[in-house]
């Protein structure tokens, strides 16, 4: 198959979306016998959701498998494929996290799963990304504005690093991201967001 051709990119969208949408925190919570995580909290079920649960180790898995996933998807399309097709397939990984089919659409925000895609893409910008999440962390002690400030920062230094596609792809999913955040946001603006270790 041609490697840019569109069925390939087609395809390559499908992989990921498909590994993308496993939905890593709903199935590790029950497995564990904690029920329906979309049922507490936020009602989502990425990580941070999970370690309301008091389960930190799931919490903790949850985080890896949503990012293996991504990371997983570019891989694979990139050994099949080649890197149009791998940038492809990371964003189609993104948009089965957050819009997975098996959950009528309704998934996690996304974070975990495209720091894996950009790790998988170019581990320099998953390293800015955690970089950039440490120090805004540090400073606010915010998770919700520090991924928000690092995903941002991503698609810059990778225009800066002359990865002129996957800072256009990442944009894009940044975008994506931050219109799941948009309570998050509400809640930035009127002070009322939840510091990094305090009560849910």
């Amino acid at each position: 198959m041609d490697p840019s051709s569109l069925p390939t990119l087609l395809l390559a969208f499908g992989v990921g979306y498909a590994l993308g949408s496993i939905p890593f925190g709903l199935l590790l919570t029950r497995l564990a016998g904690l029920g329906d995580v979309r049922q507490i909290g936020s009602g989502n079920i990425g990580a941070t959701n999970v370690l309301r649960t008091g389960r930190k180790g799931l919490a903790a898995a949850t985080l890896l498998l949503d990012a293996a996933k991504g990371a997983a998807a570019v891989l694979i399309a990139h050994a099949a494929f080649g890197p149009t097709a791998a940038t492809v397939a990371g964003f189609g990984a993104l948009l089965g996290h957050i819009f997975p089919v098996w959950l009528k659409f309704k998934g996690g925000k996304g974070v975990a799963t495209f720091l894996g895609v950009m790790a998988a893409l170019a581990w320099h910008l998953a390293a800015v990304f955690a970089i950039v999440w440490l120090a805004v962390a540090a400073t606010t002690r915010i998770s919700s504005l520090s991924a928000l400030v690092a995903t941002f920062a991503v698609p810059v230094a990778a225009f800066l690093m002359g990865y002129e596609q996957i800072a256009i792809a990442a944009a894009l999913m940044g975008t994506i991201i931050l219109v799941k955040h948009r309570a998050n946001i509400r809640r930035l603006l009127a002070g009322e967001e939840p510091k990094i270790g305090a009560k849910a």
